[in-house]
């Protein structure tokens, strides 16, 4: 099994809209870096287990997991011309060169981990998320991560 953490603006699509989607599962779509796409589309494992972290917020942290429901398959959004992700050469050539999985929340954490927390954990000096610069809104997380973080989260 793989870890990972998906970032989200909550105001774009939050926790709570997985919760509330049909079988609170969602497409994870709309993701426009090659680094993100291409783990995703060749790393994402049917039941890998994801860290829900919202972005862009007073106190950005880790809120729920959810776990991997489908794997990697090509984003839709990018041939939509209405869409928000429309590709242009996605939309030119007719085949989205994006990918994206789907999600289905599987536990809101009963103590959320603020980015300020993870910081601050030693052990956690190595993650990506808490690296200098550090963007990417898809990252892998290593196992001894996932599990000092599912420990600070009350879990």
């Amino acid at each position: 099994m793989n870890y990972w953490l998906v970032k989200t603006e909550p105001d774009m699509f939050s926790w709570s809209d997985l919760m509330g989607a049909k079988n609170q599962t969602a497409s994870w779509d709309g993701v426009r870096n090659y680094q993100a796409r291409n783990f995703m589309r060749d790393q994402f494992r049917l039941g890998d287990q994801v860290f829900f972290y919202h972005s862009r917020v007073e106190n950005p942290g880790i809120v729920g997991i959810a776990e991997v429901v489908k794997e990697g398959y090509p984003d839709h959004t990018a041939l939509d011309p209405k869409s928000k992700y429309a590709d242009g050469k996605s939309i030119r050539d007719g085949v989205s060169r994006w990918a994206m999985v789907d999600l289905k929340a599987t536990k809101a954490l009963p103590i959320p981990v603020s980015l300020n927390e993870l910081k601050k954990a030693i052990e956690l000096k190595d993650m990506l998320l808490v690296q200098p610069g550090q963007r990417l809104s898809v990252q892998p997380v290593a196992e001894a991560h996932w599990r000092l973080i599912c420990k600070m989260a009350g879990l």
